[in-house]
C-alpha cells in the first residue's frame, strides 16, 4: 500500500477512498499524534474543524469530528469557511490543530482531509507519517467526562473577516468595480462581505452553492465567465477564487488573465517600496516564468526557488523569514498575514496596490513580460533516467545554447507518474514549441520503456 497522504493531505473520490470509516480512523489517529500532550500539558485539547460546501463535506466533517471527540478532543465545528480561515483560527484561537475537509479546485465528486499544526501550520512530512502509522494501534478508550464535546464555532467566519480588513491598514478600495468568482465554493460568502466592507462596489457571480456545484465552470480553473462578467460590468478587475479559496487568479479591465507570476511580481514590487518585502526575497516555483525572475532582477529583488508545490514555498519562507511566495497557479502566501495560501488576501491586497498606486491593473502587469511557456509531457518513459542520461542531458544543454538568455528549459520527471515533463520557454511561442517538441522526441526515444 502506498503512503496515504499525498502532498496536500489525503484526497480521493467521497464515498470511495474518501469514506467515513477512513475519515473517522484517520481524525482519531491525528488526536493521538497531534491533540495528546499537544504542550505537554495535561488539559484538553483542542481542534477547529472546517469544510468547503461539497455535498460530501457534511458526512466527512462529521466522522471527523466524531473521532476526534471519541479521541477525548474538543471540536469547534467552524461549518464552511475557506482553507486559508481554518488555517488562521487554529493560529488566532490557540488550538492544538485544524482540520480542512476540501479537495481544493477538483470536482464535487472528489474530497480530501488535511490537517493543521498549531499556529495553522501545514504539517510536515514525518507527522504526517506519524498519524498514518497511529491508524493502525487499537483505539483509545476515552469515557465520561474525557469524551471531546462538540459545539458550534458560531463567530467563526466573522473573526476571518475583520483579520482580513486589518490586512489592509486602512486602504479603502473605494472606487473600484470588483467582480468576483466565488466557484460556487467556500469563498461565496466571505469574500463578498470582505471587498463590500473594503469599499468596493462588487459584482459576483459563482456564489450559489449547492453542494455539486463547486468548480463546476467558474472559478479558478475556469475564468471565461469572469472574463465575460468583467467586460460586460466595466469593471476595473476580476478575482477568480478556487473552490476551498486558497488561490487567486486576476482578470484586467480588457478581459486579460493576469496568472499568479504577475499577482506576485505586482504585490512583491509594491512590499519592496514599502520596505514590507523581508530580505527583499520572493520566493517561487521552478515552473514560475523566465519573465518574472527578469523583473524581479531589474529592479533588485532576489528570487528564491523551489520544487513545485506551494508547500515547498511554505517551507522556504518559514525557514529563511521570507514574506511573499508562491505559484503560477495562484498558490499567494503573503506570510505576515497568513500561514497558507489565501485567495481572499491576495486579491484585496491587487486591488489595494491599484489604489494605492493609482494606475489599472494593466499597467501595474506590464512589470513583468511574460515570456511563451510550452509544457510537453512525455509519457511511458523511465522518469529515473532523465537527469543521468547523457544524450538527453546533452539535448537540454544545445536547447540552452540555442536559447542563450532569452528562454529556459527544465526537464522534470513526474513524482508519480511514468511521466517526464518537458518545459521551454523563449522570445517567441514558435521557438518555445519546436524546442520543446525536439526535446520530447528525444526524451521519448531515449528513455522509452
Amino acid at each position: 500500500m502506498g503512503r496515504l497522504f499525498g502532498t496536500d493531505g489525503v484526497r480521493g473520490l467521497a464515498g470511495v477512498d474518501i469514506t467515513a470509516d477512513l475519515a473517522l480512523a484517520l481524525a482519531h489517529a491525528a488526536a493521538l499524534v497531534l491533540g495528546r500532550n499537544a504542550r505537554g500539558e495535561s488539559r484538553r485539547a483542542t481542534a477547529i474543524v472546517a469544510r468547503d460546501p461539497r455535498v460530501s463535506g457534511e458526512f466527512i466533517s462529521a466522522a471527523v469530528s466524531a473521532g476526534l471527540a471519541a479521541a477525548g478532543v474538543d471540536v469547534l465545528d467552524a461549518g464552511v469557511i475557506p482553507t486559508p480561515a481554518a488555517a488562521y483560527l487554529v493560529a488566532d484561537t490557540g488550538a492544538d490543530f485544524g482540520v480542512m475537509v476540501s479537495a481544493s479546485h477538483n470536482p464535487a465528486p472528489d474530497n480530501g482531509i488535511k490537517f493543521f499544526a498549531e499556529g495553522g501550520r501545514k504539517l510536515p512530512d514525518d507527522v504526517e507519517d506519524a498519524i498514518e502509522a497511529a491508524m493502525a494501534l487499537p483505539p483509545v478508550a476515552v469515557t465520561g467526562h474525557e469524551v471531546g464535546r462538540i459545539r458550534r464555532f458560531a463567530d467563526a467566519e466573522d473573526r476571518y473577516l475583520v483579520h482580513l480588513l486589518g490586512t489592509l491598514e486602512g486602504t479603502s478600495l473605494a472606487g473600484l468595480t470588483v467582480v468576483l468568482d466565488c466557484a460556487h465554493g467556500a469563498a461565496s460568502g466571505i469574500s463578498p462581505d470582505a471587498f463590500t466592507a473594503a469599499g468596493a462596489q462588487i459584482v459576483v457571480i459563482g456564489n450559489d452553492p449547492d453542494g455539486m456545484n463547486i468548480n463546476d465552470g467558474v472559478g479558478s480553473t475556469y475564468l471565461d465567465p469572469l472574463k465575460a462578467a468583467v467586460l460586460e460590468h466595466g469593471a476595473d478587475l476580476g478575482i477568480a477564487h478556487d473552490g476551498d479559496a486558497d488561490r487567486c487568479l486576476a482578470v484586467d479591465s480588457s478581459g486579460n488573465e493576469i496568472d499568479g507570476d504577475r499577482i506576485m511580481a505586482i504585490l512583491a514590487l509594491s512590499m519592496s517600496r514599502r520596505g514590507k518585502l523581508e530580505k527583499n526575497t520572493l520566493v517561487a516555483t521552478v515552473m514560475s516564468n523566465l519573465g518574472l525572475m527578469l523583473a524581479m532582477a531589474d529592479n533588485g529583488i532576489d528570487v528564491v526557488q523551489t520544487g513545485v508545490g506551494d508547500r515547498y514555498v511554505l517551507e522556504s519562507i518559514n525557514e529563511h523569514g521570507y514574506s511573499l511566495g508562491g505559484e503560477q497557479s495562484g498558490h499567494v502566501i503573503m506570510s505576515e498575514f497568513a500561514t497558507t495560501g489565501d485567495g481572499i488576501l491576495t486579491g484585496l491586497h491587487i486591488a489595494a496596490e491599484i489604489v494605492r498606486a493609482g494606475k489599472p491593473l494593466t499597467e501595474l502587469a506590464e512589470c513583468m513580460k511574460v515570456y511563451p511557456q510550452v509544457l510537453v509531457n512525455v509519457r511511458g518513459v523511465d522518469r529515473t533516467r532523465a537527469n543521468s542520461d547523457e544524450v538527453v542531458q546533452q539535448a537540454v544543454r544545445q536547447v540552452e545554447d540555442v536559447l542563450g538568455g532569452e528562454g529556459r528549459v527544465l526537464l522534470r520527471p513526474s513524482g508519480t507518474e511514468p511521466v517526464v515533463r518537458v518545459m521551454v520557454e523563449a522570445a517567441h511561442s514558435e521557438q518555445a514549441q519546436q524546442l520543446a517538441d525536439d526535446l520530447a522526441a528525444i526524451v521519448k526515444e531515449r528513455l522509452a520503456v
